[in-house]
Formats: structure tokens, C-alpha cells, sequence
């Protein structure tokens, strides 16, 4: 396991401190998919605080109710309500509004409670109007149910809605972030555990911290038994109701597949169902259609592609699920191998997302793009494309995982291809970014230091003398 178990939060935290310095009180609602370690960050919030902290379970609504008196007995030292419970949600919620106390009350996995007793939305908005919103509670509604979380808590129809204070969806992490998971491992080792783990905390510690790459790679996801062998599967069947279509359009999309009627010849599965079950998998944050980012209406462009934007799903359903046959058996080291050899092309599509998110966090330094993507036609395609409309300007980007250091031919290439990029009005301002492995050619480098090019090398921008201009300053 790992030393640093909390990591790069200080957005989310920032956000629950802020509303914990209100006076009002507060409803929060807190949501993202299973793993990403919302439990972690508000054990961390709570600290230091008047805290009831209660996590919903698979059981039926008497076991909630008793449960949740247990919690509140023990919080107030009552044995009163240790000894008799209370007799339903109501009266807990009016005992908790007589409390005269400033209390944090999280209630963990709220979907549970829902399930258990499809009545509670409705009993929370009443205790809320009637008793709760005029005392000093702040309660923050947490659940990893992403379909139940933006059903019954979030939407329209809910009873909830218009009752909350706030809400953050807690997103995966950057790459400069999760690395530091392996803080004192390489940039590959670090890279190559991220192409497995992406963003989400709980993959990242199932990884043995003194293991080798390949090595946590066959013993940790590769091995039957283990956690991460059987996640995706016990995922998506806590989200969905008919998984085996979704499996079908995953491991289509792994493969390649990325054209509607691709996935659709593919899985077998007609178009229509196709679209719905494709729009529960972009709900669910685990699939994206992407359309060139120079489009004007993304909506409607009949360019999409769809990519699995969740990287252990991407990992799992390429090189895991299609050998499920052998890894039952325990031959880890053919499928291993079979993974090698692809690796590195593998690398290369996750570096092309990463240097998205490299840029992104280098925009002060650029311009204030709006939007950042790639672009392709029916013949090119360009790794990175940021734009701002109003202010004409257009960023193109190369990212190259190789090992040799990228030369001038590389950007030349790239200025070519930008040609071609139909986008803003005459005279527009262009800049360029490479993204690099391996690093660059002094003859790249001398470029950089006297023009509109952004240079980045495995993780990070090359700082440079005069070598960065923002558009519209002088």
C-alpha cells in the first residue's frame, strides 16, 4: 500500500469549508462514481468538527432507522434513544432540529436509503421545509450511484431539488496528481500505473508501492481473486439493469470501434438501443462522444466518435475482459504478454488525453481558451485543438510518445495540418504546443525560445526566456 492515501482535494475541501463558514443552514450534496474517494475527502472535512457521520447500507429501512438512531444516541449521549430508537425518519429529524448546536450530519451512500425505502427523498424535503432548514444543521447527502444520485436527489422531478446549497461532483484525479501516488518512481512507472488506474484513488492503492510495473499489473489486476479483477463487472451491475449490452459496446469501443455504425456492426446491437444505452454510459461518466472541437454545433455533428473516458475501463475491457477465458485458468503471463505488445501504442493514446490536461493547466500562459479537444477530418488528425472564439485565437498540439526526442519535421507537420483547420475569421491568431516523451531537438528548442510554441516534456511545461506570448497582449 501507499504513504499518501489523501491527495490534491483542496478545491472540494475549500468548497465544504466555505459553506461550513455560513451561517445558514446547509444541504450539500455530494456525488461521483464509485472509488473516486468521496468517503476519504469528507472524513478529512470532518476533522475537528461536531460530526455524525452515518453510511447507508444494503438493508431494509427498520435496520437504517435503528442504525441511525445508534449514531445520534452515541453523538448526544443519550441513552434514552440508545434504549427505545426512534420510531422513523420524522422523529429523528425533529430531534435533530431541536438541537440548539451547530452539527455536521453526512450521511455516506444515500442511495442505499432510497432503495431501502423509495419514500425517503420526499420524507427529507418535508423534515427539511418543516423543521431541519431552520436549525444550524449542515448535511451533506453523499452517494457513488451516479444514475440514482442525478434521479432522486438532483432532478427536476425530485422532491429535493430546489432544497440544496450546493453541490460538487467529485471528478478523477489529474495525472499530476494521481502520480503522486508513486511520487519517487519514474515518469514512465508513474505514467504507465495512471494509463491503468487513471484518476481514481482506490486503483492507485491497490498497486504494491515496492512492485514494478508489469509486475503490479499481472499480480494486481491480471490475478484472479483480486479486487481490480472483478471491479468493472461489479460496477456496472450495481448500475445497470442489463449489463451484457454494455459490456458488448465497451469492449467494442476498446477495440477500436469508435464510429456509431462501427460499435452498431460490431455488437449487433440496432442502432437505436445502441444510442440509448451509449447515452447511460456518457450519464455515467464512463464513455464520451466526441465531436472536433472546432464545431459549432457539437450536438448535431454527425462526426462523433466515442471513446471510453474512464482509464481502467479502457484498460479492462482491452486487456482484460476479451481473455477472461485464460486469466480464469491463471495463465497471467500469456495475457501479460499479449499486453506488451501493444503497450506503447496504448501509452500513446492516453498521453494525447494527458496533454489536454497539461494545457489546461498551463492556460494562463497561453490564452484564455474556452474549449480544448482534438479535430480530425477524413484524412488528418490533430492530438489537441484549443480555441477562444472571441478573441480569434487557436492553439494545435502534437503529443508523440516516443522515445527519441521530437524534431522540427514533427512541427512542420503539425503547421500543415493546422492549415487545413477551418476555424475564426482571416488573420487568426495561431500557437502551437508539442508534447514530448522524450524531450526535444535543440533545433525545437531555439524555436520555442522565439515563437508562439509551448513546449511540454513527459509531465510538465519547459519553462523558458521570452518563449511564451498571451494573445491579445502586446
Amino acid at each position: 500500500m501507499n504513504d499518501h492515501p489523501f491527495i490534491n482535494r483542496e478545491k472540494e475541501l475549500a468548497f465544504l469549508e466555505n459553506a461550513w463558514n455560513q451561517d445558514a443552514p446547509q444541504m450539500l450534496i455530494v456525488w461521483g462514481k464509485r472509488r473516486i474517494g468521496k468517503t476519504e475527502l469528507i472524513k478529512q472535512f470532518i476533522r475537528g468538527k461536531p460530526h455524525i457521520y452515518f453510511l447507508g447500507e444494503s438493508t431494509s429501512g427498520t435496520e437504517q432507522i435503528r442504525r441511525f438512531s445508534e449514531s445520534l444516541a452515541a453523538f448526544f449521549k443519550d441513552p434514552l434513544l440508545e434504549a427505545r430508537g426512534f420510531a422513523g425518519w420524522e422523529e429523528a429529524f425533529r430531534y435533530l432540529a431541536a438541537r440548539k448546536e451547530k452539527i455536521l450530519l453526512a450521511i455516506d451512500e444515500f442511495p442505499y436509503l432510497v432503495e431501502s425505502n423509495r419514500a425517503i427523498p420526499s420524507l427529507f424535503q418535508k423534515a427539511w421545509d418543516e423543521h431541519l432548514s431552520k436549525s444550524p444543521l449542515y448535511l451533506i447527502l453523499l452517494g457513488s450511484s451516479i444514475a440514482m444520485m442525478e434521479q432522486e436527489v438532483l432532478s427536476l422531478r425530485s422532491p429535493l431539488f430546489g432544497r440544496r446549497t450546493g453541490q460538487w461532483r467529485v471528478d478523477p484525479l489529474p495525472f499530476a496528481s494521481a502520480a503522486l501516488f508513486r511520487r519517487s518512481r519514474s515518469f514512465e512507472d508513474r505514467f504507465s500505473h495512471y494509463a491503468v488506474a487513471g484518476g481514481v484513488p482506490a486503483y492507485w492503492l491497490q498497486f504494491d508501492g515496492k512492485a514494478g510495473f508489469w509486475e503490479n499489473v499481472q499480480s494486481r489486476v491480471l490475478t484472479k481473486g483480486r479486487p481490480l479483477y472483478e471491479e468493472v463487472e461489479f460496477i456496472l451491475r450495481e448500475e445497470l439493469r442489463e449489463p451484457r449490452y454494455y459490456f458488448a459496446l465497451l469492449q467494442a469501443i476498446a477495440q477500436g470501434k469508435r464510429k456509431l455504425a462501427e460499435i452498431v456492426n460490431a455488437t449487433g446491437i440496432p442502432q437505436p438501443s445502441a444510442n440509448k444505452y451509449l447515452g447511460v454510459l456518457g450519464d455515467l461518466k464512463i464513455v464520451e462522444r466526441e465531436v472536433p472541437v472546432t464545431e459549432k454545433m457539437p450536438s448535431k455533428s454527425r462526426r462523433g466518435y466515442y471513446r471510453i473516458t474512464d482509464e481502467f475501463f479502457w484498460f479492462w475491457f482491452k486487456y482484460v475482459f476479451p481473455y477472461r477465458a485464460e486469466l480464469e485458468l491463471g495463465n497471467t503471463s500469456d495475457v501479460l504478454g499479449r499486453i506488451r505488445g501493444t503497450w506503447a501504442e496504448h501509452l500513446g493514446g492516453v498521453y494525447e488525453i494527458v496533454a489536454r490536461e497539461m494545457l489546461w493547466q498551463a492556460r494562463d500562459r497561453i490564452f484564455p481558451f474556452s474549449a480544448a479537444g482534438r479535430w480530425w477530418n477524413k484524412k488528418e488528425e490533430i492530438d489537441v485543438v484549443a480555441v477562444n472564439p472571441e478573441l480569434n485565437s487557436i492553439l494545435f498540439g502534437e503529443a508523440k510518445w516516443s522515445k527519441r526526442p521530437v524534431g522540427t519535421d514533427i512541427l512542420e507537420r503539425l503547421k500543415e495540418k493546422a492549415a487545413k483547420v477551418v476555424w475564426g475569421t482571416a488573420g487568426r491568431n495561431e500557437f502551437y504546443a508539442l508534447f514530448s516523451r522524450a524531450g526535444f531537438t535543440e533545433a525545437v528548442m531555439k524555436k520555442a525560445a522565439c515563437g508562439d510554441l509551448l513546449l511540454f516534456t513527459q509531465g510538465s511545461l519547459i519553462e523558458g526566456e521570452d518563449c511564451h506570448r498571451v494573445a491579445g497582449q502586446g
